[in-house]
């Protein structure tokens, strides 16, 4: 597990760094607004993705042999397919509605974005670890390198001045494209009999797999759902009482200082969930409960960070007019240290069969996510609820990491992957 933690890490590194170093250019070609709509765009956009393919290529390292993985993998793309086509019409209305910048971006991002979980959960059940190393550089240093080319053109049009809300496209444009680059990368690695076969695939084995894991539509893809719909909402909240610019802020301070739980917390979480699915019960807890003693030790330096510097190292990094992100930053500490050991932990409940307290969990951290935000923004502005949300979540997570570490019923290994135990 170490090994492929290192390998996906090394990987995950790379890929960040890029993104990293070009942000505070990227703040400087783009103001707040269009960072705003940007932030609108891209909550939404992964609102939908994040449910493209009702989540069965989550079952796909829990499949008991290559026939039954191949189903789940066509099970997984024709619902993908549909669920792209569905897009459609919704960007229109939600465009019409004014609730959607960039609204013929939205399909093209669920498509990209869809195959690319797709790909990567196959390429995770063969333990291709170099492989998804090297697709998450092209995922997320390609975005920020076409960025950047999309912003110095705009700079250079607009003869030196920083890119409004017009300029919001490039942003949306740059991520989408990468996304599709790094899923063309990992599909490579094509099924038994290629990737036509997959059409080929009987009926009655699509739907045998889809009721043996009909846990994770039912409960995995609201659970994922609602947790991209509270960043929605957020955003919503802070565009209604505080305006784009805000938005802007907010986007920008969470999209940096949750980096480092995307970078640890994926390749953790890649490699913890094979081992998870098939380890005793005993060993199982143990790897739990050192993940989260190892994420810890991070977590608080980069809190103490955050709430030492965070404002200075703001205006330090982009700017001026980007201390107020900084601000923010400060106030959000506490939770993105906690969110930084929960992010890999996800897949613990999948492994566990417990998705059904998994979800009913999410529900109440995420009204208390969005509780505390909007008694913060309406009693005291963003700062306040900034505050309010640190505060909330803690308490939140702190439960979380003690039922975890305390699971009462660890599935012995080789159980039946589509039980539902908690």
């Amino acid at each position: 597990m170490l090994r492929a933690t290192l390998t996906l890490l090394t990987g995950g590194a790379l890929a960040q760094m890029v993104p990293l170093l070009l942000g505070p250019a990227l703040a400087r070609l783009f103001g707040p607004e269009a960072f705003g709509l940007f932030t609108a765009f891209s909550t939404i956009a992964a609102s939908v993705a994040v449910v493209a393919c009702a989540r069965y290529e989550y079952a796909l390292p829990m499949a008991q042999d290559d026939a039954e993985a191949t189903a789940l993998l066509a099970l997984a793309l024709r619902i993908g397919l549909a669920v792209t086509l569905l897009s459609v019409p919704l960007a229109w209305a939600l465009h019409v509605a004014g609730r959607l910048p960039v609204a013929w971006a939205l399909p093209l991002s669920v498509a990209a974005a869809g195959l690319l979980q797709v790909f990567s959960l196959w390429a995770n059940r063969a333990e291709a670890y170099r492989s998804l190393a090297a697709s998450r550089f092209v995922q997320y240093a390609g975005a920020a390198l076409l960025q950047t080319a999309l912003g110095l053109a705009i700079w250079r049009a607009g003869r030196g001045q920083a890119a409004g809300a017009d300029a919001a496209w490039a942003l949306v444009l740059g991520p989408v494209v990468a996304v599709l680059l790094a899923a063309l990368w990992l599909a490579r690695r094509a099924p038994p009999g290629g990737w036509r076969a997959l059409w080929q695939v009987p009926a009655a084995a699509l739907r045998g797999v889809a009721r043996r894991y009909r846990d994770f539509p039912l409960l995995n893809t609201p659970h994922a759902f609602l947790g991209t719909l509270q960043d929605a909402l957020a955003v919503a909240l802070l565009i209604a009482w505080s305006g784009e610019a805000a938005a802007g802020f907010w986007g920008l301070a969470l999209r940096y200082l949750k980096a480092p739980a995307t970078l640890v917390g994926s390749a953790v979480s890649q490699a913890l969930y094979p081992r998870l699915t098939q380890s005793a019960p005993a060993e199982a807890q143990r790897a739990v409960r050192q993940t989260m003693a190892v994420l810890a030790l991070p977590a608080l330096g980069l809190m103490a960070l955050l709430a030492l510097a965070g404002p200075r190292l703001f205006e330090w990094a982009f700017g001026a007019p980007w201390r107020d992100a900084g601000e923010l930053a400060r106030a959000l500490a506490p939770y993105i240290a906690a969110h930084f050991v929960a992010a890999p932990l996800a897949v613990v409940t999948m492994a566990w069969h417990g998705q059904r307290w998994a979800f009913r969990l999410a529900l109440v951290g995420q009204a208390v996510f969005l509780l505390c935000l909007a008694w913060g923004l309406w009693t005291g502005g963003l700062l306040r609820g900034a505050w309010a949300v640190s505060a909330g979540m803690v308490i939140y997570f702190g439960y979380y990491f003690w039922r975890l570490a305390h699971w009462p019923h660890i599935p012995a290994r080789g159980a039946a992957a589509g039980e539902a135990r908690a």
